[in-house]
């Protein structure tokens, strides 16, 4: 038996116990405004990786509310409060312990941003620290890994929007966000596409859903299976491409 047919049958034999415990422990799920990828409308979480999720879990027989919260809220749930998931997240090495992990679901590339008119130059990192204040998301990968880095002229604000808004207006001379949610944000913000520039590249990412280290494996391994489907029969390619047409999409996810 290969090794893809055994794990598709250790999962269906786990399933009927997964879904009792599911019930036993309802499973909760947080995002946060994150648009495409995933944000709220009309008071319902949308985006590319809450289609996702929501079809993970139609195949798996379960069911969950996901909540639209402040990043910082949904990740603290998911450190401490058993059965909970919180995506998008970036798997970081630092993160890597922390959470148990399902994905990965995008691909992104997390860069420093100005506005052209700024006609601002940013080729090293080391020069980012001379900067007076630099927008960046409270508790985001970037985040942290600014922190790590030493950097003292950040300006952590709650959610990109604000980033944005704090570009436009001239508070902030730089911004750090990713390639895939920069267009929408731009929009939202009405700011052209052409009055920002990348400077720099800080890092590449994949994004994943964080489970907290209280969640039963059994629903892990359950719901690796169902998104390698996802991969494997095209559906997954068709979310994506409806979010985010012409991105490259993620692969499928190691194989231990």
């Amino acid at each position: 038996m290969t090794a893809t047919r055994l794990r598709g049958w250790f999962c269906a034999l786990l399933c009927g116990g997964l879904c009792q415990a599911a019930q036993a422990q309802p499973l909760h799920l947080y995002t946060e405004e994150y648009p495409p990828i995933n944000f709220s409308q009309n008071g319902q979480a949308t985006g590319l990786a809450t289609e996702v999720v929501r079809e993970i879990m139609r195949r798996a027989g379960q069911s969950a509310p996901i909540s639209v919260v402040p990043w910082a809220r949904g990740y603290q749930q998911a450190l401490v409060r058993a059965n909970t998931g919180l995506f998008v997240t970036m798997r970081t090495p630092e993160r890597e312990a922390l959470f148990k992990w399902v994905g990965p679901l995008t691909r992104n590339v997390i860069s420093f941003y100005a506005l052209a008119s700024s006609h601002l130059s940013l080729t090293e990192l080391e020069q980012a620290r001379h900067f007076d204040e630099i927008a960046v998301a409270r508790g985001w990968s970037s985040h942290q890994r600014l922190l790590d880095q030493g950097f003292t002229n950040l300006v952590p604000v709650t959610g990109p929007a604000q980033m944005v808004s704090m570009l436009k207006r001239g508070r902030v001379k730089l911004m750090v966000l990713d390639n895939l949610s920069l267009t929408t944000l731009l929009s939202q913000g009405e700011i052209q596409a052409d009055e920002v520039q990348q400077l720099l590249t800080l890092t590449h990412s994949d994004s994943y859903v964080a489970f907290s280290q209280g969640t039963d494996d059994a629903l892990i391994l359950h719901w690796q299976h169902e998104l390698d489907g996802m991969k494997a029969d095209g559906s997954f390619a068709a979310i994506y491409q409806k979010w985010l047409p012409g991105e490259p999409q993620p692969s499928m996810a190691p194989q231990p």
